[in-house]
């Protein structure tokens, strides 16, 4: 787990908590200057503050952005381009599950917009920042929960028989199939792409579904759940480790690369679904 941060710009989405916060304070630790993203900008403030305080080095500022919403996505790219010149390292983090179907402000459902289009949208917006790193990386947050699911290319957004389990398996292949389509196209640029599984973490994951099922999901994670900074030890491996540089386009647990369901190997389905991204976000062919 060796690897300065020292000079080092990384962006993290859903860095003001669970292993997002977890990321963001290690990479601080080994001397990063952070952007963290996240919804709440008092807790934003407040989790950017702990972070410098706790590293004792490095630097933090929030940058506040509901990551649903492609118009906030498109202004928080602006923002980021008026603070730096480069990113060293784009983590992308904040998702969410939603047990009842429910739509964003762009008319999509909530957790495709969430856990694949922002990683999409805001990766895009921002691949000019990083093409001007040295050996930049790119780190996307997946889970193993993709396994045993396939994209309905006919019904991305489920409004056939939703399911918040299956829409939230479904996000995570897409994040694969995303990362593995990204790692292709960056390939001669040497920016290193990677998808990784945390774990089963100890978070605040699952609160935004009410009282009932938010304390249900909170009790599980707390009884078998592991440890915030467990669950982030993969994420920042992928972002710090010298070794890390020289792998893309794999999927990661523990540290080391493991093999991800078949239906996420699949070059056809990740070329489809970055076409559908695409139409789904504006982002030019």
């Amino acid at each position: 787990m060796q690897g300065s941060m020292s000079g080092k710009l990384c962006l993290i989405t859903g860095g003001t908590d669970g292993i997002g916060f977890a990321t963001a304070r290690e990479l601080a630790a080994r001397g990063a200057r952070l952007l963290l993203v996240g919804k709440n900008p008092d807790k934003g403030a407040g989790a950017a503050a702990q972070i410098v305080a706790q590293a004792g080095q490095g630097s933090a500022e929030f940058l506040r952005a509901d990551l649903s919403s492609q118009l906030e996505i498109r202004n928080l790219a602006q923002q980021i381009h008026s603070r730096t010149d480069h990113i060293d390292v784009l983590v992308n983090n904040a998702g969410a599950m939603f047990l009842k179907r429910q739509e964003s402000a762009d008319g999509i459902e909530m957790t495709f917009a969430l856990n694949q289009l922002s990683y999409f949208l805001l990766t895009n917006l921002v691949l000019d920042l990083v093409a001007k790193a040295p050996q930049a990386r790119i780190v996307n947050v997946s889970s193993d929960l993709h396994k045993g699911q396939q994209l309905d290319f006919d019904d991305l957004q489920m409004r056939n028989g939703y399911s918040g389990m299956k829409a939230y398996g479904k996000s995570k292949l897409a994040n694969i199939l995303f990362s593995n389509e990204l790692a292709r196209r960056l390939q001669a640029q040497g920016v290193a792409v990677n998808s990784l599984h945390p774990g089963y973490v100890n978070s605040s994951f699952g609160k935004n579904n009410g009282a009932l099922m938010g304390g249900v999901m909170a009790l599980s994670s707390k009884l078998f759940g592991i440890s915030t900074e467990k669950g982030a030890q993969t994420s920042i491996y992928l972002a710090s480790a010298p070794e890390a540089a020289a792998v893309s386009g794999k999927y990661f647990a523990h540290c080391r690369e493991i093999r991800p369901s078949p239906e996420s190997q699949s070059e056809d389905a990740a070329k489809r679904l970055w076409a559908e991204c695409e139409k789904l976000t504006g982002v030019a062919p």
